[in-house]
């Protein structure tokens, strides 16, 4: 973990989150900014800067955040249409340096997105 890192704080609980899932690899909390009326954060309790720093070693945690955003879409009942969505950079949105899995669904989702 980062000392510095916000969502490693999350993780840590010392800064508040309104958390909706979490177990020994994962936390899962509500985007402080939502862009759809389910926007959850899937974030590894592991610190990882991002998918591109990501390793082979890191490839069953990166694919395990996708189970864990099915589990929470199931219980949230979106099996219509959600989507999953791993930030990468600064260019594509990425603002905290945390690998995280933005879970997104509960309305009409366009494509090509952004």
């Amino acid at each position: 973990m980062s000392s510095d890192c916000l969502f490693c704080s999350i993780v840590r609980g010392e800064i508040p989150a309104r958390r909706v899932y979490e177990d020994d690899r994962t936390v899962a909390f509500a985007d402080i900014n939502p862009q759809a009326p389910t926007h959850v954060l899937i974030v590894p309790r592991r610190h990882i800067a991002g998918l591109k720093e990501a390793t082979t070693e890191d490839a069953e945690l990166i694919g395990y955040c996708q189970l864990v955003a099915a589990k929470i879409a199931r219980e949230r009942n979106l099996e219509d249409g959600y989507r999953t969505v791993y930030n990468v950079g600064p260019g594509a949105g990425q603002s905290v340096f945390h690998l995280h899995l933005h879970l997104l669904g509960g309305r009409d989702l366009r494509w090509p997105p952004g």
